[in-house]
């Protein structure tokens, strides 16, 4: 895998890159890095370039001192992909990067051929009045004896396998990074106005869902509705973390769906 960074228009965004054919870009949730796709990479890297940005804030990605937003972030998608010279891309995203991935299928219906939504909310006015009386998903208060660490690492416990703290270390590391902003992106998502944009994606799309994913399982009827001709797919025994949990399955299922025509 290669790093590099691109300009964009509110900073440097910074991606890894493997592989050659067709290109597909891989986008992660709040508040993970490129990393959460480490072991998809060189699953999908033998058939295909394979593309997975750090997301303006996170990662090694510039961290834009306006209000964060998901049309931010699309911007920051946007111009990569112009960056790099591509005039069409498959666009995979998972979470936060699922709502991302969507509002570039629909400001770019040229550009984007394939979809596919992982564990993808839908983002309504319903779900963002509850949402709004919830608390946040990752904001821990900042304390100077590190006691935040273990706060965070506790909040995110429940999503994660009891047999793979490793996984859960990988969160925590991207979520530090992010420092003081970590839950921004979760805001971003539930200001985003899905039920306006949804209906503008063209592109040929996959709703798949970690069946242990009770986040986001219950919106894929919702998603297949308001996408003509969007296809299901269920990753089994899986839940929030289906990307690195199972990167073989999750691959699979990604490689066969872009394989496929009609």
């Amino acid at each position: 895998m290669r790093k590099a960074y691109a300009d964009t228009r509110h900073g440097q965004i910074h991606y890894v890159e493997a592989g050659s054919g067709a290109p597909v870009l891989l986008l992660h949730q709040t508040p993970r890095s490129w990393d959460e796709y480490r072991d998809v990479i060189p699953l999908l890297a033998r058939t295909r370039r394979v593309i997975a940005p750090d997301t303006l804030g996170f990662g090694s990605s510039d961290v834009p001192t306006v209000p964060w937003s998901i049309e931010l972030f699309a911007d920051g998608v946007v111009d990569l992909i112009g960056d790099l010279g591509l005039s069409a891309v498959a666009l995979v995203g998972h979470h936060t990067g699922g709502v991302v991935a969507l509002e570039v299928a629909a400001r770019e219906p040229d550009l984007v051929e394939a979809l596919v939504l992982s564990g993808t909310p839908y983002v309504d006015a319903d779900r963002r009045a509850r949402v709004a009386t919830q608390p946040g998903i990752d904001e821990v208060p900042i304390s100077d004896d590190g006691s935040h660490y273990q706060l965070l690492w506790n909040k995110r416990r429940d999503f994660y396998p009891a047999d793979r703290p490793d996984l859960l270390r990988r969160l925590v590391t991207d979520a530090v990074k992010v420092g003081d902003r970590v839950e921004e992106g979760h805001r971003a998502v539930n200001a985003y106005r899905m039920e306006d944009r949804i209906s503008l994606v063209g592109a040929r799309t996959l709703v798949v869902c970690g069946d242990l994913d009770g986040y986001s399982l219950p919106d894929i009827p919702r998603l297949l509705a308001a996408i003509p001709g969007a296809r299901e797919a269920v990753l089994h025994n899986v839940g929030v973390p289906s990307v690195d949990a199972d990167p073989a399955q999750f691959a699979a299922v990604v490689e066969e769906f872009l394989s496929a025509r009609g």
